[in-house]
């Protein structure tokens, strides 16, 4: 073809320049790894297809807010993991509690929650609800009786933590459901210090299972997000308000959650083996006044933890620790102090300063979280040399 022949010789280069090389060519192979799909628009060749997409009839991406192609795979992923029939990601952990709980809830309702529950959700329901209508309830979940005395005609959620933070209390989900079911609500079950590895609510009656993807589901501090796993419906309730709310996940996010994703099983082993290993010791160190871990016997919900956490009890693990601060700076360079958790490296936390900083003092106190309770986040490092970080700063 000769240049004068060529069609790119009838326009001009600005215009070139803008339309040339967006077309996407099969090249009879698929890549291994999904490629990350950050346009913002799609484009459709009539307005049928539009309408096909617009109206849900054939899957299709066609604005970024709505959802990418990454976006959609891991929502896949995650549905698969923790056993439900669909999954809602969003931009944060609270980003997809607020969704999840907002789907369902409208003005007039009434909430059960448990007390211990992360703080920024607490804060959540007992600062930011009311202002919507909505009114919740703070009860001790580990008393079934207390939850029951609760509930009330309007009351269409319990939301509680598989796995609380950072006392590692384990409420007895299965009991919970039927409870909540009972009284013609749902059960709400984060499940971020678990992770579907160890645990997962929706086989034991959860309605709604929440996660904060920056923990285990990535487990590099690398990726920010939150996932529901729930029904169909319930999702599709969720995706309207996150929709509305703007709490999109970025195609990066997803994509690199997705990498992390592939190693959840092997790396939640390697956690949770660790975990016992430093809880055992801590238990029975004379500078260590508590240990808080399900996977010790002196935990209050042992046997429960033992029946519904068959292959381990996750990397979390909390410790009141005599000269707490001494402690942290002898850790310095070798365990560092970060305010969140589930890296592939051990890490600690202060909740008194960090997750739970937005209750009261007195509420703090209440809750059991002092000035000197410690949080580990115990990685996937040699157990020998995690050991030895921490008996050497607790001799010191």
């Amino acid at each position: 073809m000769s240049d004068s022949e060529h069609p790119a010789t009838h326009y001009d280069l600005s215009t070139l320049a803008a339309r040339s090389g967006e077309e996407a060519r099969s090249n009879g192979s698929t890549p291994l790894a999904e490629p990350i799909y950050q346009s913002t628009v799609y484009a459709y060749p009539d307005l049928d297809a539009l309408e096909e997409a617009m109206s849900g009839r054939v899957p299709s991406s066609f604005y970024y807010r709505n959802g990418t192609p990454n976006a959609g795979s891991l929502e896949r992923a995650l549905a698969v993991l923790e056993g439900t029939e669909a999954a809602l990601v969003a931009a944060s952990g609270m980003a997809a509690i607020s969704a999840a709980l907002l789907g369902v809830l409208k003005v007039g309702d009434h909430i059960v929650t448990d007390a211990r529950v992360y703080g920024v959700s607490y804060a959540l329901l007992k600062d930011e609800f009311p202002r919507l209508g909505i009114e919740a309830s703070f009860v001790d979940a580990l008393n079934l009786e207390e939850v029951e005395a609760a509930m009330r005609p309007n009351t269409r959620i319990v939301h509680v933590e598989s796995l609380t933070n950072p006392l590692m209390t384990m409420p007895d989900v299965p009991a919970l459901a039927e409870l909540a079911h009972r009284h013609h609500a749902l059960l709400s079950v984060d499940n971020t210090f678990a992770s579907p590895a160890v645990f997962r609510p929706a086989l034991h009656g959860a309605d709604l299972v929440t996660h904060s993807l920056s923990k285990y589901l990535s487990g590099h501090s690398t990726a920010f997000g939150g996932v529901l796993c729930a029904s169909g419906e319930l999702v599709a309730l969720a995706r309207i308000r996150l929709l509305r709310l703007g709490g999109t996940i970025s195609a990066f996010d997803a994509w690199m959650t997705m990498q992390g994703l592939k190693t959840l099983g092997l790396r939640m082993r390697a956690h949770s083996g660790n975990a016992q290993a430093v809880a055992d010791v801590l238990a029975n160190h004379p500078r260590v006044k508590r240990v808080y871990h399900p996977g010790l016997s002196s935990h209050p919900q042992f046997v429960r933890a033992a029946e519904l956490f068959p292959n381990g009890f996750g990397g979390m693990l909390s410790a009141e620790v005599e000269g707490a601060p001494a402690f942290v700076k002898a850790l310095a360079g070798k365990i560092p102090l970060a305010p969140s958790l589930a890296d592939v490296q051990s890490t600690l936390s202060h909740p008194w300063s960090t997750s739970h900083r937005v209750l009261s003092e007195d509420e703090r106190r209440h809750l059991g979280i002092t000035p000197g309770l410690l949080r580990f986040s115990i990685g996937i490092e040699d157990v020998g040399d995690i050991l030895s970080d921490i008996e050497g700063a607790l001799g010191e």
